[in-house]
């Protein structure tokens, strides 16, 4: 596919409520979206990094930049038949994987449009039904959480993520366990922990957690496999693991027993694939993980998800829980009791709606073959 042109936007979506996490809170979530045209053919892609480069280096502004400067530029006039030819254009810009991961499900969604079959199928998806999980921020109160924690249990979500820092940690843990002794349970640290809290990790495997997500340096694999080798719950690398390199080196090392992929991490759904073959193979078992996307980027991670190694509850959230309304149509929605249904329309199913794209619009940029 010939690519005439690449429209690429920087949006701000306000939340319901504010998200809080180890990396910081966040009022609104900033995605960069890219529309990438082929003759009469158009594509949608969306990545959110961050409005500020705490959860990784790359931060919202900073990657509307580089697409519409660096990267789309290399793209443009360019025939692309596959996202492996793609990855391998932009390959010379080093890292930037937010940013390329924009221009990647822009065309991979193109690329199924143009074969007019869904998303999931043209990325290898065995089964439409994918099994998703209920995730809880900070909250203000243990109250609050519990009363939270109840309605999720009470739909039957069959897995629930809590987020953990530095005064929302131990004592919040023991008294949702005390409170939910069957539930299963994983805890998400988004990198704010380091060796010296071994003691608490150790304290941690007593409350039969189903893992502990990214406990360590943003980009660390030594010490999470040291980590790993004295605790008994499953460590699950999200923020270490950016590309297949990285994959593997922390499967090598012993760094984690889950990998949480998100496609705007590691580059894009090319680069996703790669890294859920390598873990299959490896039998690292996988799951697949969100930033807050608009619906846009939620049915990319829906698609994702189809494949064969994803095999824990994912985070893809009905659009409801954060956003009234969503800047995408149609919303998530739930199709059953924890779980979600891919469409079977052309590409990922999602686009834009027009005017919320133009209303909640900061910068945005056009450029032509």
């Amino acid at each position: 596919m010939r690519i005439d042109a690449i429209e690429v936007y920087l949006e701000r979506m306000p939340l319901l409520s504010p998200w809080r996490a180890g990396h910081g809170d966040e009022a609104a979530i900033e995605s960069i979206f890219v529309k990438m045209i082929s003759g009469k053919l158009a594509g949608w892609g969306e990545s959110s990094p961050l409005a500020t480069p705490t959860y990784s280096p790359e931060w919202s502004h900073g990657v509307f930049l580089t697409v519409s400067r660096y990267l789309a530029p290399i793209l443009l006039g360019k025939d692309i038949a596959s996202g492996k030819e793609l990855q391998a254009l932009l390959a010379p810009v080093k890292g930037n994987q937010f940013a390329k991961s924009a221009l990647d499900q822009a065309w991979w969604d193109l690329y199924a449009r143009s074969r007019s079959e869904p998303l999931w199928r043209s990325l290898g998806g065995k089964s439409a039904v994918v099994r998703v999980g209920a995730d809880f921020g900070v909250k203000d109160s243990v109250a609050e959480l519990l009363a939270a924690i109840g309605c999720a249990v009470k739909a039957g979500y069959l897995r629930v993520k809590l987020k953990y820092r530095p005064g929302w940690a131990l004592e919040m843990v023991r008294a949702v366990r005390a409170e939910f002794p069957d539930q299963v349970f994983h805890v998400d640290c988004n990198s704010t922990y380091t060796l010296a809290d071994l003691d608490m990790f150790k304290e941690l495997d007593a409350r039969r957690l189903a893992m502990i997500e990214q406990p360590l340096m943003h980009d660390d694999l030594l010490d999470h496999a040291a980590l790993q080798k004295q605790i008994a719950t499953p460590v699950c690398l999200d923020e270490s693991v950016t590309s297949a390199s990285k994959a593997q080196k922390a499967i090598a090392l012993g760094s984690c027993r889950w990998i949480n992929i998100k496609p705007g991490r590691v580059g894009g759904l090319t680069n996703a694939l790669e890294i859920h073959d390598l873990c299959m193979k490896a039998g690292i078992p996988c799951w697949v993980g969100g930033m807050l996307e608009s619906s846009l980027g939620a049915h990319q991670c829906l698609a994702l998800a189809t494949l064969p190694n994803f095999n824990y509850p994912n985070d893809i959230f009905p659009s409801i829980t954060y956003y009234e309304p969503d800047l995408s149509d149609p919303p998530i929605e739930l199709s059953g009791v924890s779980q979600v249904t891919a469409p079977d329309a052309p590409g990922c199913g999602a686009s834009p709606h027009p005017r919320r794209l133009q209303e909640r619009c900061i910068s945005r940029e056009v450029l032509r073959a």
